[in-house]
């Protein structure tokens, strides 16, 4: 049975411990740690306090590599991703998720591919690098923002993560890119999109990149990563509007699955 986590990021602008206590009430198997700029999730005992209260695993930590948390846990980027390797072995997550370097980080991209390969013989651990997208403004067309690149399936990378919202901005099948990585697909950040310039992350079925479809391709194809729903809720009015949408993106995943949710 593949786990279905919840990515913390999928509550803002509530908390971290929010996002364990939603994670508790709604029913995912896990919780997938963004390390931002809430000081709690900056906080590896305070992580693992949570963890142990909810009783529910951590099954991934996301480092703070977004163009917003450049700052946190200081500037040097090979720092950021030991820091992370740190509270991953210290909470009990076998998963570090890194972003391609931005296009000004030319030192840190010019040995990005060796050094990810040299983190996880040096850790034990997955570091799986997520797919990123062109930016996109209204009258202009895509400018490549990432370095080696923002397919991690062309790249020689021992573990992937696919974001679905990633792909339909960036007009991406990910099923195709799925086929390419096989078993170094490690992770997937299930939500949805609807190709517009902006990063959706909708509840999944709400945008038209097929997440249904790309559920089932890895029910079929024996797939045994973490799956982490990471959506936005911020325009929720109400904890029940947002818990709902959580609640419908599990339901999702569980159903495209083939898992058969419990009573």
């Amino acid at each position: 049975m593949t786990r279905v986590g919840l990515s913390t990021v999928s509550v803002y602008p509530e908390s971290t411990a929010h996002a364990f206590a939603y994670a508790k009430t709604v029913g995912y198997d896990s919780v997938e740690v963004m390390v931002g700029v809430d000081a709690l999730s900056q906080q590896t005992s305070a992580v693992a306090q949570l963890a142990d209260h909810h009783e529910i695993a951590v099954s991934a930590v996301h480092a703070p590599c977004l163009l917003f948390t450049q700052r946190v846990w200081g500037t040097e980027p090979w720092g950021k991703l030991q820091r992370s390797a740190e509270m991953a072995h210290e909470v009990g997550a076998g998963t570090v998720v890194v972003h391609p370097p931005f296009r000004w980080q030319k030192e840190y991209a010019a040995g990005f591919v060796s050094g990810i390969a040299a983190l996880e013989a040096e850790t034990g651990l997955f570091f799986a690098v997520e797919n990123m997208y062109p930016w996109r403004a209204r009258r202009r067309r895509g400018v490549e923002m990432y370095l080696p690149g923002r397919d991690p399936s062309l790249d020689d990378y021992a573990n992937a993560t696919i974001d679905l919202s990633h792909a339909a901005i960036a007009a991406q099948d990910p099923v195709a890119m799925a086929e390419r990585l096989g078993d170094r697909l490690r992770h997937v950040h299930l939500t949805d999109g609807t190709g517009s310039a902006k990063d959706e992350h909708l509840v999944p079925g709400r945008g038209s990149i097929g997440a249904d479809r790309f559920l089932q391709h890895l029910a079929r194809s024996d797939f045994d990563g973490e799956i982490v729903v990471e959506i936005s809720t911020r325009k929720a009015a109400t904890k029940a509007e947002r818990e709902a949408d959580l609640r419908e993106s599990l339901e999702f995943a569980r159903e495209h699955l083939g898992v058969v949710s419990a009573p």
